[in-house]
């Protein structure tokens, strides 16, 4: 495997072709950390290889256990994973079971206040517009995905929402909410980007300590500490 042109860098991975394979690219994660849609930048050391280890490991048991198709193919380092060809959905997919963040700001929720039932929200990805929230009619009058595209992308978060319930849960974590992103790939809608304490809001089941990077956005300190807790509770 020989890496290729880089085709793409955003503001947690690169994206490279692989020289002589069409239908794979090589992503690289990266150690910079951004919130509030690129406002505020720094690292995380070690970030790179936690999430990519943990984003892996969590892709390979949706796979083997909810029949959910990833766009993993291998790991071959602690930073690096090839990944099939897929052409990204221009959404942020968003599942939320406890009140917290942006959704606790915009309906006068208390942090920590457990939903009646999970919800779920769009946003179209566009930094230049602050990726702004968007319904199933928006999506489908931009020609943004179609109506059995936005079905499969429903159908399949909220799978990969109650593993991740019971998954987190094992290792005494609280699933608050999760971003995921879904990929075009040869007629099929499959999961792509990645999961990880970058993509998750994740508490201490009893202290409700936070382990994700809502530490960073809110300059709580102890960053680093919280993602290797994450990692160290999940046998990584």
């Amino acid at each position: 495997m020989e890496r290729g042109e880089l085709l793409y860098e955003g503001k947690a991975k690169r994206v490279y072709e692989i020289k002589g394979n069409d239908d794979a690219y090589l992503i690289a994660y990266k150690d910079d950390a951004t919130a509030f849609n690129g406002l505020k930048k720094g690292q995380i050391d070690g970030k790179g290889v936690i999430n990519n280890r943990m984003a892996n490991l969590i892709f390979k048991k949706l796979e083997e256990e909810k029949g959910i198709e990833t766009h993993l193919i291998e790991e071959i380092s602690d930073r690096e994973t090839i990944v099939k060809k897929v052409e990204i959905v221009p959404l942020e997919i968003i599942v939320r079971n406890i009140a917290a963040g942006s959704f606790s700001k915009r309906f006068g929720v208390e942090e920590g206040t457990v939903l009646k039932n999970p919800t779920l929200e769009f946003c179209l990805k566009d930094d230049d517009l602050g990726d702004p929230m968007i319904n199933e009619s928006h999506i489908l009058a931009l020609g943004v995905a179609t109506k059995e595209e936005i079905e499969a992308i429903k159908d399949m978060t909220m799978k990969v929402n109650d593993f991740l319930i019971d998954y987190f849960r094992k290792a005494d974590i609280e699933l608050v909410d999760f971003k995921i992103e879904a990929g075009r790939y040869h007629g099929r809608i499959i999961l792509a980007d990645e999961i990880s304490p970058d993509t998750c809001r994740l508490w201490d089941v009893n202290t409700h300590e936070k382990l994700d990077k809502d530490r960073f956005r809110r300059d709580m300190g102890g960053v680093k500490e919280a993602y290797d807790e994450v990692m160290s509770r999940l046998g990584l």
